[in-house]
């Protein structure tokens, strides 16, 4: 697969949406105004791209061009559909395991999971198109090039990969504090998959309400919870080891 590639300049970057680019990311400068720049958030928000509002400095450290207040990240992979993933994935005769990162924002801890996901047999990642980590050279980096071998599905919302899950006779089991019930007590035999949430706020509480059943960790120290990455591994090992 190709690096990270960058596209910088408004026109360039609405092209580039227009064309159907594989865009991970936009940065667009905070307090941007003109026609243009007006004509660019429309594009975005129509194709439901995921872009956030950025100081000057941080265009300035993601190039050195002339980036007119827009930088764009095309991503190094091609992303999957849903319906296809878990299509292949139930008939192919194996017991589906799949994992939903709601809203997760750091990107080494994406890598991170990304790599732990290769390692555990996890069939594929959903995220969310808005409010999540992009693919970009950390996380690759991070992954150890997982990233080219897990199938990474992006969906509108998190509640519509849950809904399309749960209509294929897949069970979604939260990660979170929320339960009393620890994941050594929950059963990940059958097609499962585990939902994770951002580092700060957890599973949104409206995804929560729609969950097949809740896991949690022990904690037996005095800090309340684990980095989610870390969380994430101790739950896809013990999927691997109720599986074997």
């Amino acid at each position: 697969m190709e690096k990270e590639t960058q596209i910088f300049g408004i026109r360039a970057v609405i092209e580039a949406v227009q064309a159907g680019e594989n865009i991970d990311k936009v940065f667009v400068q905070k307090g941007l105004k003109g026609e243009l720049s007006h004509e660019l958030e429309g594009v975005l928000r129509k194709q439901r791209l995921n872009f956030s509002y950025v100081p000057v400095e941080k265009l300035n450290k993601l190039t050195s061009k002339n980036h007119q207040g827009v930088v764009a990240q095309i991503a190094p992979i091609t992303f999957w559909d849903i319906e296809e993933l878990v299509t292949k994935v139930t008939e192919s005769g194996k017991t589906p395991l799949f994992l939903l990162l709601d809203q997760l924002s750091d990107v080494r801890n994406f890598g991170a999971i990304i790599r732990t996901a290769e390692c555990t047999g996890v069939d594929g990642i959903i995220i969310q198109k808005k409010g999540g980590a992009p693919v970009n050279g950390d996380t690759i980096k991070t992954s150890a090039g997982a990233v080219f071998k897990m199938p990474i599905c992006k969906v509108d919302h998190i509640k519509d990969a849950m809904f399309f899950m749960q209509a294929s006779g897949i069970k979604v089991i939260a990660a979170t504090e929320k339960t009393d019930d620890v994941l050594y007590d929950v059963s990940f035999t059958e097609p499962c998959a585990i939902i994770m949430g951002s580092e700060g706020k957890g599973i949104n509480p409206s995804v929560l309400k729609l969950v097949d059943a809740k896991a949690k960790l022990p904690i037996l120290g005095e800090i309340e919870s684990l980095n989610v990455s870390v969380a994430c591994g101790a739950f896809l090992y013990e999927a691997v080891r109720q599986r074997r």
